[in-house]
């Protein structure tokens, strides 16, 4: 699977990418609210998301792209990537 990167883009076209991934963002997140509000519990919002997100891609590119693709992810996860509230020391 070939990534682009913004980088390699029109600056134009660089800024409508970010605008779609903030409006794609905001979708997710009034999505997560309402659910929340409706009693969802976080944990299952999280996990029905991963699987959306994964299945998605792997229809998009296959399964060997989206494998490795994620490869990265346990390296990310230990750098907190993903950790909202850090506590540093």
């Amino acid at each position: 699977m070939y990534r682009i990167r913004n980088y390699d883009l029109p600056r134009e076209t660089t800024a409508a990418l970010d605008e779609q991934k903030q409006a794609a963002l905001r979708y997710i997140m009034e999505a997560w609210e309402e659910a929340i509000y409706d009693g969802i519990q976080p944990e299952m919002l999280a996990n029905a998301a991963f699987f959306a997100a994964l299945s998605d891609l792997v229809s998009s590119y296959g399964e060997d792209a989206v494998a490795k693709m994620t490869e990265g992810l346990p390296r990310r996860i230990h750098n907190g990537e993903f950790t909202l509230n850090r506590v540093t020391q």
